[in-house]
């Protein structure tokens, strides 16, 4: 038997369940973040960056801490 690396020959399946579970929901974060990122600095480069906006990593959704009037 072969084993991924990180991976002990004892794991029962419900841990290697909540291994796999873990380590999707980390890679998603990891992704929502970068795209977030990544949608700021296209808005920057647009011109259409507001410099008083500002984001939360995790959340997906850009805020302003203040409207344009």
């Amino acid at each position: 038997m072969v084993f991924a690396p990180g991976e002990k020959p004892g794991n029962e399946p419900e841990e290697v369940k909540l291994q796999n579970a873990s380590k999707q929901i980390v890679q998603n974060a990891i992704l929502r973040a970068v795209r977030q990122v990544s949608q700021e600095s296209q808005r920057k480069e647009e011109g259409t960056g507001d410099p008083e906006s500002s984001f939360q990593v995790g959340v997906g959704v850009l805020t302003k801490k203040h409207e344009k009037k």
